[in-house]
């Protein structure tokens, strides 16, 4: 036979027979000990998908100035991630049709083998941009305690690369629109904004259904928001939050993000804007993925510790809460105001956020950032 064999192409002489059951060698094979083994096999190749698109991803923003064309390669790549995350989570109902008394057969065994020691996924975590100054005490720990000397070593190496976090900032503060010809954009925002604040304070007032208490309650709450609208646009208060923990991005590039955000519609900002959303669905689904584990964890264990010496769910919860990575993202709609409200930009302006047919050849300011 002429040309390449299908099961040589794909070795499926070497998948096929990855699957050693450990209760086997035990004397007595526990029947859903193969469905275990396989699904996380799967997880690890589709995890070695994402860790390649991420790659890919992160070259792409390693030179800082994205092309057009580039950046709709990267939004795609995106997307195909998005795709297989949803897999990830659907491939939970199948491991959930173990039951916790089947899994009780083989569990023991696996001690002190765990999911924290999935490389791949902690490799995907760092390309991301969660690194270890990020994770929660127990999780830092496990590195030194959970992982072999190469395998820490391997993880080391990449904390010292730029992540996508880091890059995604590093681009989005060259975003050349937010100081143009003389336009102060942020002023005429701020402004903005106190007009929403007021209007928003007067239709509280005078809302004959609500109490006094109640009035009360909602004017402190848009004063809190007002002040957090204040911690954005002045550069110190922002800098002091984000030694805090609460933002990740410069300002330069939170502002650059919310721009994008607030002026979606021009055309030139469509593709910063739909890389943007992407990065948070990305995070999203991973969070949901980590909830649907943690979940299924606390269904087959219960109360014990998992077979690392975590203590199982409870530990999957925490890291579910603490391991976003664009969390800048998902704050981003407290500071976004009504389309009829957004400040008018200048014609100049315009025009470079829009797309224009003629004899002009030359790159313009947004074709690059």
């Amino acid at each position: 036979m002429a040309g390449i064999y299908y099961g040589d192409y794909l070795q499926l002489d070497k998948m096929l027979n990855a699957q050693d059951l450990e209760s086997a060698k035990h004397g007595k094979a526990a029947h859903d000990e193969m469905l275990f083994i396989i699904t996380h096999q799967a997880y690890e190749l589709w995890f070695k998908q994402i860790a390649f698109e991420l790659h890919s991803i992160i070259e792409i923003f390693q030179s800082g100035k994205v092309e057009n064309k580039r950046m709709g390669q990267a939004i795609h790549r995106l997307e195909r991630i998005k795709e297989i995350q949803r897999v990830l989570i659907q491939q939970i109902d199948v491991i959930e049709t173990i039951t916790p008394l089947d899994f009780l057969e083989f569990r023991d065994l696996l001690v002190p083998a765990s999911g924290f020691q999935s490389i791949q996924f902690k490799q995907i975590e760092i390309q991301l941009g969660l690194k270890r100054h990020y994770r929660i005490n127990a999780d830092r720990e496990f590195f030194h305690s959970r992982l072999t000397e190469a395998d820490l070593t391997f993880l080391n190496d990449l904390e010292e690369r730029p992540s996508l976090l880091e890059l995604s900032d590093r681009w989005l503060d060259q975003m050349p629109f937010l100081d143009f010809e003389g336009f102060e954009f942020w002023k005429a925002y701020g402004k903005a904004v106190e007009k929403m604040l007021a209007s928003d304070r007067k239709i509280i007032e005078s809302n004959p259904t609500l109490t006094d208490r109640e009035k009360e309650y909602q004017i402190n709450d848009m004063n809190q928001t007002k002040v957090r609208f204040g911690s954005v646009l002045d550069e110190s208060k922002f800098n002091k939050l984000r030694e805090e923990g609460q933002f990740r991005f410069s300002h330069q590039a939170f502002l650059a993000t919310l721009f994008v955000n607030l002026y979606r519609d021009e055309p030139i900002l469509y593709s910063p804007f739909r890389f943007l959303t992407l990065l948070a669905d990305v995070d999203e689904l991973f969070t949901n993925w980590r909830q649907r584990h943690a979940t299924m964890v606390q269904r087959m264990l219960g109360t014990k510790i998992g077979t690392g010496g975590s203590s199982g769910h409870d530990y999957l919860s925490e890291t579910t809460r603490q391991n976003r990575v664009f969390i800048d993202l998902l704050k981003l709609s407290t500071f976004l105001i009504p389309r009829e409200d957004l400040p008018v930009l200048p014609g100049g302006l315009k025009r470079e956020l829009g797309f224009y047919f003629g004899g002009e050849l030359e790159p313009r300011a947004g074709d690059y950032y």
